[in-house]
């Protein structure tokens, strides 16, 4: 997911920088959707991985 965020954003800079205001304002936002959800996401895998963990040691 990360991978395809930069991608997005490398875009919107080149896009930006061609003059393509609208094509590159639309690959920045969707770089910002997907950077932010492999975020939660991450945070969320985080999550589960400390209470499993406690879960097995029963601490």
């Amino acid at each position: 997911m990360l991978k395809w965020a930069l991608i997005f954003a490398v875009v919107a800079v080149v896009a930006g920088l061609l003059g393509f205001g609208g094509i590159a304002g639309a690959a920045a936002g969707i770089a910002k959707l997907l950077f932010f959800i492999a975020v939660v996401g991450f945070l969320l895998f985080v999550a589960l991985g400390v209470f499993a963990g406690r879960k097995l040691t029963g601490r």
